[in-house]
């Protein structure tokens, strides 16, 4: 029998979804950091910067940037965890990782990337000190396997940083849905020339766990300490959480 997931808000087999979500960000990869700045009125910039400042990489650190993207949050581990660190970047779709490798690779930052699945990482236990994961959790279909291939990776006392976007406070959610479902698809279209990618953003979104539940998850797949901080009224969360 064919286990099945959502794909926003559809009902699909489990590899199907796999492929969907490929399709999905082979698509957008070109124009990704372009949508990003426009969609979110540049606040992924200080999302980003508020996980940097928490994840508070020191030189000789061993970081795993997970569904890294165009890489900004590894351009950054790289300079600070120096030439004696390891910053890894790595993501599941081709299109992402070749943009993502190239941007650093233009900031003159020669660091390993790796085409791979978050719910199999091909490294050791208890080798990173840090593990990093922006806007890429809500798109696995296993997000229970994956938290806890997050755990297993990191070193005794190492921290997770996961950034996703979550559930919007109340009084913002009937002018956020308007946003989401009527807007973010029509500057798909102008801009990217994708409206169905950027319709599946916002399904995928509703789809993923609020807060509380995500950090149920965390601590669920063994990491302690969990905490959230909502940012600009829980349009994003970051969840962080320790292995002990």
């Amino acid at each position: 029998m064919t286990n099945t997931t959502h794909f926003g808000y559809k009902t699909v087999a489990e590899e199907d979804k796999v492929r969907e979500v490929a399709k999905v960000f082979h698509s957008v990869a070109a124009k990704y950091d372009i949508m990003n700045d426009v969609m979110s009125a540049g606040l992924h910039r200080l999302w980003k910067t508020f996980t940097i400042a928490n994840a508070a990489v020191r030189p000789g650190f061993k970081c795993l940037d997970i569904a890294g993207g165009t890489g900004d949050l590894a351009k950054v581990f790289a300079k600070q965890a120096g030439p004696t660190g390891e910053v890894w970047l790595t993501d599941i779709n081709e299109s992402m990782l070749r943009v993502g490798r190239d941007r650093l690779l233009n900031r003159g930052l020669v660091t390993p990337t790796l085409l791979c699945d978050a719910e199999k990482l091909p490294f050791p236990d208890n080798y990173f000190d840090r593990v990093s994961v922006a806007f890429g959790l809500r798109n696995m279909t296993h997000k229970d396997q994956a938290l806890k291939e997050m755990r297993r990776v990191l070193k005794p006392g190492g921290k997770l940083l996961v950034l996703e976007f979550s559930k919007v406070a109340a009084p913002l959610q009937k002018p956020y849905d308007l946003y989401s479902f009527k807007l973010l698809p029509w500057m798909g279209e102008k801009i990217a020339n994708d409206a169905e990618s950027y319709r599946y953003l916002a399904e995928s979104i509703r789809m993923h766990p609020d807060q509380e539940t995500l950090k149920t998850m965390m601590e669920e797949a063994g990491l302690e300490r969990v905490n959230y901080y909502n940012l600009t009224a829980g349009i994003a969360a970051l969840h962080t959480g320790i292995k002990m």
